[in-house]
């Protein structure tokens, strides 16, 4: 049940949440701004929102493929 006050939210991590800000597109790079990503999307989770994550298929996927 989603408390009154509480909001829904939608939040796509893909391509720029998981690219550092250089580019640089190795693994380690892209797990520490996963990190970042997740710790924002954690303070919106304690602040009492509802949080869906979806992934928008970035270029890593491509990369990986």
């Amino acid at each position: 049940m989603v408390e009154a006050d509480a909001r829904r939210m939608v939040v796509a991590l893909g391509g720029n949440a998981i690219s550092s800000s250089d580019h640089s597109g190795d693994i380690d790079s892209q797990f520490a701004a996963c990190r970042l990503s997740a710790r924002h999307v954690a303070d919106l989770v304690c602040a009492g929102h509802h949080v869906l994550l979806t992934h928008g298929n970035g270029p890593q996927v491509g990369a990986t493929l």
